[in-house]
């Protein structure tokens, strides 16, 4: 299949793009990237943009792609509803329906996170708005799944660029042995995420939102 994937160099991206060019069920990867991803591969290539709300002039690429893996993503932490609002909602969707216009039934995997409210109603403003996009993305003409990761290990050597993240994960780090072991629900890893994208945008899955149990699941062993 033909992967666009975006938020390649964020923590999460990072596991995806690895695990998108050693599985054989992936041809061709186009990284959709601010900057030079600093890597090469046979099988990658960069489309660098500067604009990530059209994308009138990536009509002809989009027409080949199979699945899009949506992992952009900003911390909420300080934000207003309405920046965080643009820079998830209005953001993802930009990239969904440019994706259903060009190749309609294509497969569109979003990472949202564990505690989305799809209802839309709840106090926490974040999970309202990634509900909101979650239920946008079910109406498009996609065949779109939503993942849910609660605490994410980072593929080794990875790094998140939100500052807060990094403290985060510079204090779990040690923990992440223990939390498989006490919490297994409520952990996974970048890489594995990656799998079960490419498993599902393959083969699909029986739901269509992935909390973690289901996330490690489509991943099967490492």
């Amino acid at each position: 299949m033909n992967v666009l994937l975006f938020g390649a160099t964020g923590m999460v991206g990072d596991g995806v793009l690895h695990e998108c060019l050693g599985d054989s069920r992936v041809a061709r990867v186009t990284a959709v990237v601010r900057s030079e991803l600093g890597r090469t591969h046979p099988k990658l290539r960069s489309s660098r943009r500067t604009d990530f709300f059209g994308y009138a002039d990536l009509e002809t690429e989009l027409q080949s792609i199979d699945a899009c893996f949506f992992c952009l993503g900003v911390s909420a932490f300080r934000m207003s509803e309405a920046a965080y609002h643009r820079l998830t909602f209005e953001l993802t969707l930009a990239a969904a329906r440019a994706l259903a216009a060009a190749r309609p039934g294509a497969t569109f995997c979003y990472v949202s996170g564990q505690g989305t409210d799809s209802s839309e109603r709840g106090r926490s403003m974040w999970a309202r708005v990634k509900g909101r996009t979650e239920n946008a993305l079910l109406e498009l003409p996609l065949n779109a799944y939503m993942f849910r990761p609660g605490v994410i290990r980072p593929r080794p050597g990875s790094h998140s660029r939100t500052r807060i993240y990094r403290v985060a994960y510079a204090v779990l780090t040690p923990l992440f042995p223990m939390l498989w072991r006490l919490a297994p629900t409520y952990v996974t890893t970048a890489e594995n995420i990656g799998r079960a994208m490419i498993t599902v945008a393959a083969s699909g899955w029986p739901r269509r939102a992935l909390e973690n149990v289901d996330i490690n699941a489509a991943a099967g062993p490492a």
